[in-house]
């Protein structure tokens, strides 16, 4: 099995391993297209670490930038040309212990993440929100919103593929668009993704896990939302994680 990690190795072992210090000017891209800049434009010791993300506009509109400023606050400069988004690092001046150090190294290792997580966080709260709301109608008192949990937020992380997220009152669901060109991609895919289906239905611990579901058409989660396709072929699928969550909500709940 292959297992990827979630943080760019590069960095890591980069900060983690500098000495002595050299000059830098490398570019490095990730399998999803995200590209990082590395560079010492000041002096050995100052390290440049670029971003540029082709769906960054999407997810500064629901709270990258927030997120961000968060996590890398110290650090920030202004972004380099032809990025988004810019910290620098001096390596004389890293944290004294070395846990904190490595929590710092880390967290630079996870600046893509960090900003894709953005959605997420807000599809969370949403939930949260929508959840209190709910607590309080019966299925026939709910109001529209509450029925139809939160707006669809869209990140087109790639040209021809996106990932959807939606709160709702009981689950987050994600939707991941995925292009098969060939018909043997295709086949592979949905051997892959139904593996999740079985081991969900055959492994007792697992059946609280997130359902998945796998179609060539749009789910309904995406009724009205803009330039969706549909082949009828199968080379744009539809993969749904639905997160669902346990609820200590009164029992007159929305159902």
């Amino acid at each position: 099995m292959l297992l990827l990690d979630y943080q760019n190795v590069l960095i890591q072992s980069l900060l983690t391993e500098r000495a002595p210090p050299a000059s830098i000017d490398q570019v490095v891209s990730d399998f999803d297209g995200v590209t990082f800049h590395l560079s010492t434009p000041e002096s050995k010791t100052k390290i440049l670490i670029s971003i540029h993300v082709k769906c960054y506009k999407e997810l500064v509109q629901y709270g990258a930038q927030q997120v961000l400023e968060r996590e890398y606050g110290p650090y920030i400069v202004t972004p380099e040309p032809g990025y988004d988004f810019s910290v620098q690092v001096d390596l004389e001046n890293l944290p004294a212990e070395e846990e904190a150090r490595e929590e710092l190294i880390m967290k630079l290792a996870l600046m893509k993440r960090n900003a894709m997580a953005a959605p997420f966080e807000r599809a969370f709260d949403e939930f949260t929100k929508l959840a209190e709301e709910a607590s309080q109608y019966t299925s026939e008192s709910a109001p529209q919103g509450v029925k139809e949990g939160g707006d669809v937020m869209a990140i087109h992380y790639r040209e021809e593929e996106a990932i959807y997220i939606k709160a709702s009152w009981d689950r987050v669901t994600v939707i991941f668009s995925t292009v098969f060109r060939e018909e043997t991609d295709r086949i592979f895919g949905k051997v892959f993704l139904q593996e999740f289906v079985d081991a969900r239905r055959r492994v007792v611990t697992l059946q609280n896990a997130p359902q998945v579901l796998f179609r060539s058409d749009p789910p309904l989660e995406l009724e009205g939302v803009p330039g969706l396709k549909n082949t009828g072929e199968g080379e744009i699928s539809y993969v749904t994680f639905g997160m669902a969550f346990h609820l200590n909500t009164p029992a007159h709940r929305l159902r």
